[in-house]
């Protein structure tokens, strides 16, 4: 069956578990994640970060990484705490909403 409908047998398992569960019509509903999410930097954050990455780099460095802006945005007490990731998606973001 799981062939017919192009799909694994795991997924074609995890639909039957939930219409056992939540029952059939379940299956027609999305499903999103419910895991709360907080924005590391705020409108203020972001504009730190843009401001920090427009800069010089440290002179020890040839310009600026994803590692080296989240270090100094911790340093700066910006976040308590911040992932080279979330430097990426901002300034991704930051810049692509640009003209």
């Amino acid at each position: 069956m799981a062939e017919a409908f192009g799909m694994t047998s795991r997924s074609l398992e995890n639909w039957r578990k939930r219409a056992v569960q939540e029952g059939l019509a379940a299956l027609f509903e999305r499903h999103y994640a419910t895991r709360p999410t907080s924005r590391k930097l705020d409108g203020a954050g972001e504009a730190q970060l843009v401001k920090l990455a427009c800069s010089r780099a440290p002179e020890d460095a040839a310009g600026w990484t994803l590692n080296l802006l989240a270090d100094k945005l911790v340093e700066l007490r910006v976040v308590d705490a911040i992932s080279r990731e979330t430097v990426r998606r901002t300034l991704k973001k930051t810049t692509s909403n640009r003209g």
